[in-house]
């Protein structure tokens, strides 16, 4: 729980916030011309899944309270690999515990924004500053751990 204050006084709630994710889709190269799928369909594709994986594998003291796929497929074109990119956003509601449990979502590459939407003031002493910040880092180190195996597997 997070510690508001309320007045002159602290108490303990949860912390409800949206968080949007915008999910890649890259169109592999050579398939377009005989039937696969453009990067648009990637795009939503991938959205789907992840989706599907967050309304059904439980969080521990997170709750999921809406998703938002309504957000229309947007393209930029990436100079790096020289190709387009969709990406599909989609919004989540989500309800938490604590600040810890919502930094497994800002922690991925997908994320792009969080507003949160209660409570409107929280006070964090010391230690919570301190769990704040190593979840953070465990966090980002279980990022770079996915990204080596995934990049070193190719």
């Amino acid at each position: 729980m997070v510690r508001t204050s309320i007045g002159d006084e602290v108490v303990n709630t949860a912390v409800r916030v949206k968080i949007r994710l915008d999910y890649k889709g890259v169109q592999k190269p050579g398939k377009f011309f005989f039937g696969g799928k453009s990067t648009e369909e990637v795009a939503e594709e991938v959205r789907e899944q992840q989706v599907q994986m967050l309304r059904n594998v439980p969080m521990q003291s997170i709750a999921i309270e809406e998703v938002d796929m309504s957000s229309d497929v947007y393209i930029v074109f990436d100079e790096f690999i020289n190709a387009q990119i969709a990406f599909a956003p989609v919004i989540l509601t989500v309800t938490a515990d604590s600040l810890e449990d919502i930094i497994r979502f800002i922690a991925r590459e997908e994320f792009r924004k969080i507003e949160i939407i209660e409570p409107e003031h929280v006070v964090l002493n010391k230690v919570d500053i301190e769990r704040v910040l190593f979840k953070v880092s465990e966090e980002l180190r279980n990022y770079r751990m996915l990204m080596e195996r995934k990049y070193s597997s190719r």
